[in-house]
C-alpha cells in the first residue's frame, strides 16, 4: 500500500494489470558499500522480456518496491525502427545504494499503459561556443571543463581575444547538488564563490585532472585543444560524450586521440576511455606508453597550498590532497582499470600514471575531484578512503541477471 501511495503521489504510472514483469537481480561481490551504483540492463534483454516496451512506458522499482528514476540511452539516434522495438536504444539505467554487507538486490521492470514523465537530471554536458568552444560537464557532485578550437585560434584582428593551447582538464568545485554549468557561464563570475562553489583550479600547461599524453621515458607529448565533440547521452543518470583530438607529434610518431567520458550521478570520478591511433595506422611498432596526469600546482596564486600524495600501485591510483589558504581543501585522483598500471613518472607540473597501450585499443581510467566545500570530505584520509573504495569496486564489479518469472 505504501508503494502504491508513493507512485500516485509522484504521478508515476502503474503497470497494467497482468502485465509481464522483468526481474533484475544484482549481485554485489564482497558485499561492498556501493553508493549510487549504476545498474545497466541491455535493452535487448528488456525487449525480450517485455515485448513492445518503450522508454516512456516503463516502471522500475527497487527492492522496497518503491519507484526508481531511470534512463534509456540512445546509442544509435539515426537507426531506422519501423517495428518500434527500440533499435536505437542501448541500456536501461538506474541506481541503487548498496549498504555494506548487502550481498544482492532485486529490482522489477514493468511496461505501463500511462506515460512515464521525464525524471529530473543529475548530470549534464554540452559544447559551450559562447566561451571559446569549451566543453563542460557536471553531475550532482562536481563539474569539469576542457578547451576547444576557438580558444587556441590566434587573435588575427588584435581584439584582445584570449589565446590558449591547453588540453588539460579543469575542475569546478560545487557546494550544491543541482546543475550549475549554464548558470556559471551566464554569470561569468565563477572564479568567485557566490554560494554555489567556484572554479579554484588552475590548469595551465599541466594535464589538470586526468588529462593525457604520450610518454617517451623522458618527456610528455601532449595534444592541442580538442578538435570535435559528440554528445551520446545526457541524463538523467548518465551523460556520455566524446572529444576528438587531432593528430600531434609524439616522439617521432603522429598520434590522434578520442576520449569517451561516462559521467554518472552520485560520483566524484568519471570513467574515461581514451583511444589513441598511430598515423599511419599500419606503421610497425604499435605499442606505446600513455600517461594520465594530475596537476601538482593547481592552486591559485596566494593560496599557499600544502599538498600530500598517495600512490597505491595495487590500485593503479594516484591521489592528491591539497589544503589551500582560503578555499578549503581539494582532493584529485586518477585510477586505472585493474591490471593496467605500468608505473609512475613525474614532470615539473604533473604526477603521471603510466599504462602500455596499443593503437586503436581503448585505455580505461577514472578521474575526478572532491572538495571540502561539498561537505563529504574534511581531511586527506576521507579522500584516500573514497579512492580506495572506488578501486575495490573496480576489482569486484556487480553482476546483473535478468529473468522473466514463469
Amino acid at each position: 500500500m505504501r508503494a502504491l501511495l508513493l507512485l500516485l503521489a509522484l504521478g508515476l504510472p502503474l503497470a497494467a494489470a497482468g502485465a509481464p514483469t522483468l526481474v533484475v537481480t544484482v549481485a554485489n561481490p564482497g558485499a561492498l558499500a556501493r553508493p549510487a551504483e549504476t545498474i545497466a540492463v541491455p535493452w535487448a534483454a528488456v525487449a525480450r522480456g517485455l515485448p513492445g516496451a518503450r522508454l516512456h512506458h516503463l516502471a522500475v522499482r527497487g527492492p522496497d518496491h518503491g519507484p526508481l528514476a531511470y534512463q534509456v540511452t540512445n546509442v544509435r539516434p539515426q537507426a531506422r525502427d519501423p517495428q518500434h522495438v527500440g533499435l536505437a536504444y542501448g541500456d536501461l539505467l538506474f541506481q541503487h545504494d548498496f549498504a555494506a554487507g548487502e550481498a544482492a538486490a532485486v529490482f522489477t521492470v514493468e511496461a505501463t499503459d500511462a506515460i512515464t514523465p521525464p525524471f529530473p537530471s543529475r548530470v549534464f554536458c554540452r559544447f559551450v561556443p559562447e566561451r571559446y568552444d569549451d566543453f563542460a560537464w557536471e553531475n550532482d557532485k562536481v563539474a569539469h571543463r576542457t578547451y576547444g578550437p576557438a580558444l587556441e585560434a590566434p587573435d588575427v584582428n588584435h581584439t584582445g581575444k584570449e589565446v590558449s593551447v591547453e588540453s588539460g582538464i579543469d575542475v569546478w568545485c560545487k557546494r550544491v547538488a543541482y546543475l550549475t554549468v549554464d548558470r556559471w557561464y551566464t554569470d561569468e563570475n565563477y572564479h568567485r564563490d557566490q554560494g554555489e562553489g567556484m572554479d579554484m583550479y588552475e590548469v595551465g600547461p599541466s594535464r589538470g585532472c586526468g588529462g593525457t599524453g604520450i610518454w617517451d621515458g623522458q618527456r610528455l607529448w601532449v595534444s592541442r585543444n580538442f578538435e570535435t565533440w559528440r554528445v551520446i547521452a545526457n541524463g538523467p543518470i548518465r551523460a556520455i560524450f566524446e572529444l576528438h583530438y587531432a593528430a600531434w607529434a609524439a616522439a617521432g610518431r603522429r598520434v590522434s586521440e578520442t576520449k569517451r567520458y561516462t559521467v554518472d550521478a552520485g560520483h566524484y570520478l568519471d570513467q574515461v576511455d581514451s583511444t589513441f591511433v598511430l598515423e599511419p595506422a599500419d606503421r610497425p611498432g604499435g605499442a606505446f606508453t600513455v600517461a594520465i596526469g594530475l596537476d601538482k600546482v593547481s592552486a591559485e596564486r596566494g593560496q599557499d597550498p600544502q599538498r600530500t600524495d598517495t600512490r597505491v600501485p595495487a590500485d593503479g591510483s594516484v591521489a592528491f590532497w591539497q589544503v589551500e589558504k582560503t578555499h578549503g581543501a581539494l582532493g584529485t585522483a586518477v585510477i586505472l582499470a585493474p591490471g593496467l598500471l605500468q608505473g609512475y613518472a613525474d614532470t615539473a607540473t604533473d604526477a603521471l600514471v603510466l599504462v602500455r597501450a596499443q593503437s586503436g585499443v581503448p585505455v580505461r581510467f577514472y578521474a575526478g575531484a572532491g572538495w571540502t566545500g561539498r561537505g563529504e570530505f574534511s581531511r586527506r584520509e576521507d579522500w584516500d578512503a573514497y579512492v580506495a573504495a572506488w578501486a575495490a569496486r573496480l576489482r569486484q564489479p556487480v553482476t546483473v541477471t535478468v529473468a522473466t518469472p514463469g
